[in-house]
C-alpha cells in the first residue's frame, strides 16, 4: 500500500497527488512512469508519468486528468488514503545530454510529464524553452514551475483567454525558422498534438522526441496492448519507450488503437458520473 500525503486540484479534472513510494523515488529518472491499480482484484492498471520525486521524503508526484472511470475513482481519494498497487519506475529514461537549445512542448496534461524532462535538460546545461498549451486559461497547469526553470516560456490557449491565441505548433514553427533552429524538441500531449508537432519540425530537420501514452496492462511487454509502429517496426511503449522519434511514429494507427474500447470507456465513465451526482445529492449508495 502507498499512502497519499498531499492532494491538490490544478484545474478542472486535473489533480496532483504526492504518494509514499521510497524505492521508486530513489530510482526514478526523467521520462519514466509507474502503473497503479486501485482495486487489486478487478481494478484497471493506470500508467502515469512520475512528474517529480523527493528521495529524502520518499515520495513521488503524480499528476493526472480524471477522464475515464479509473482516473475519476483515483480523484476521489484524499490525504491518508492508500493506493493498493504501485509499480515502477518503468520504461526507458529520457536520453539527457547537453544538446544546446531544447524546446519542451506540453499540451494540456502533457505539461506534467514534460516537467521532469525539462528539469533534467536544464540541469545538463541546455537552454530551455517551454511551450505550454491548453484550451483555456483555466486549464493551463504548472506555469509557475516552468517559469522558474526555463529561459523562456510561451503560453498558448485555443480561445485566446491567456497568452497567445494559437496552437502550440505556431510558436514551434517560429522557433524552427530561427537561425539556428532548436537542437531538440520534446513534445508531450494528446496524440494529435504530438503528430502535428512532429510534422511541424520535420521540414526543418529538427530532432523531435514524443512520449506516448497508449493502452497498457502489464508494463513488461508481455500483453502487447501498447504496441505501436515506429519506422515500420513494431515497438512496445512500456519497454521500448515511452519516448520515440516523433518523425517515425505511425500516429494514425496509434490513435485508431486508442479508440478500440471507447464504447466501454464511455459506459464506465457514465457510471462514475452518476455516482458522483448521487453523492452530491446526499443519497446513499
Amino acid at each position: 500500500m502507498n499512502r497519499i500525503t498531499s492532494k491538490k486540484q490544478l484545474s478542472q479534472d486535473v489533480f496532483r497527488l504526492t504518494v509514499e513510494a521510497p524505492d521508486i523515488a530513489r530510482e526514478r529518472k526523467a521520462g519514466q512512469f509507474v502503473i497503479l491499480q486501485l482495486d487489486t482484484e478487478w481494478g484497471e492498471r493506470i500508467p502515469l508519468t512520475i512528474a517529480d520525486a523527493d528521495p529524502e521524503a520518499g515520495t513521488i508526484t503524480l499528476i493526472f486528468q480524471a477522464v475515464g472511470a479509473s482516473t475519476r475513482k483515483l480523484s476521489w481519494l484524499g490525504v491518508g488514503d492508500e493506493i493498493a498497487n504501485l509499480v515502477g519506475p518503468l520504461g526507458r529514461p529520457t536520453h539527457v545530454e547537453k544538446f544546446g537549445t531544447v524546446v519542451c512542448v506540453g499540451g494540456g496534461i502533457g505539461v506534467a510529464p514534460s516537467y521532469p524532462i525539462a528539469q533534467a535538460m536544464k540541469a545538463a546545461g541546455n537552454k530551455l524553452i517551454a511551450i505550454l498549451g491548453a484550451r483555456t486559461k483555466e486549464l493551463v497547469i504548472m506555469e509557475e514551475e516552468m517559469r522558474a526553470l526555463a529561459d523562456e516560456v510561451i503560453v498558448c490557449t485555443d480561445d485566446g483567454s491567456y497568452g497567445r491565441k494559437a496552437l502550440v505548433t505556431e510558436p514551434l514553427k517560429e522557433l524552427c525558422e530561427q537561425n539556428p533552429p532548436p537542437d531538440l524538441v520534446v513534445a508531450i500531449g494528446p496524440p494529435i498534438m504530438m503528430k502535428f508537432c512532429a510534422k511541424t519540425t520535420e521540414p526543418y530537420g529538427v530532432k523531435t522526441v514524443v512520449s506516448l501514452n497508449t493502452i497498457m496492462i502489464d508494463g513488461t511487454g508481455m500483453c502487447g496492448g501498447c504496441r505501436v509502429s515506429v519506422g515500420g517496426e513494431t515497438k512496445f511503449v512500456c519497454v521500448d519507450g515511452p519516448e520515440f522519434d516523433g518523425h517515425q511514429v505511425d500516429f494514425d494507427q496509434m490513435m485508431a488503437r486508442l479508440g478500440a474500447f471507447r464504447e466501454h470507456e464511455q459506459m464506465a465513465r457514465k457510471g462514475c458520473l452518476l455516482r458522483e451526482e448521487a453523492v452530491r445529492k446526499g443519497l446513499k449508495e
